[in-house]
């Protein structure tokens, strides 16, 4: 059974076992339940959480539009892409967010100096409509699509 669509289906990805101690795993968390609902009920139309490690480890999942949540010295992907990625928007030094989502592979890494800056990131994500536009790039109408 398909699980995932390469094109519909969003990967958020958080350091390795933040599931247990918290950490950006609320953050994580709050970003799903947001995607998830502008989904509708579409069965890729969703997010879905994965540790940094096991993305890195499977390619098909770095096809997908990701996400990464969490600081480049935590999160193996955020320190992959916040390299390469520009800067988009930052507050007071504390509150980072970088993306490409004109590209093909849509990437994002919403990240801050602590917990709650990272929350703050998603939060800005969120709130300054990047989210809308990423969705509105990868949640096109597709031929033969059952909407």
């Amino acid at each position: 059974m398909k699980l995932v669509d390469v094109e519909e289906t969003v990967v958020l990805v958080t350091a390795a076992g933040s599931e247990g101690d918290g950490g950006d795993q609320p953050a994580a968390s709050a970003l799903k339940a947001e995607i998830d609902a502008r989904g509708a009920g579409h069965a890729y139309r969703r997010a879905v959480v994965v540790p940094d490690q096991w993305y890195l480890d499977n390619p098909t999942l770095q096809q997908n539009p990701t996400i990464a949540i969490g600081g480049p010295g935590v999160n193996g992907v955020s320190e992959e892409l916040s390299s390469v990625l520009p800067m988009v928007y930052s507050q007071d030094e504390q509150v980072f967010v970088q993306a490409d989502l004109e590209g093909e592979l849509k990437r994002a890494v919403l990240w801050g100096v602590n917990a709650a800056s990272t929350a703050a990131a998603v939060q800005a994500f969120v709130s300054r409509g990047m989210l809308d536009d990423l969705l509105g790039r990868i949640w096109r109408f597709r031929v033969g699509t059952m909407v």
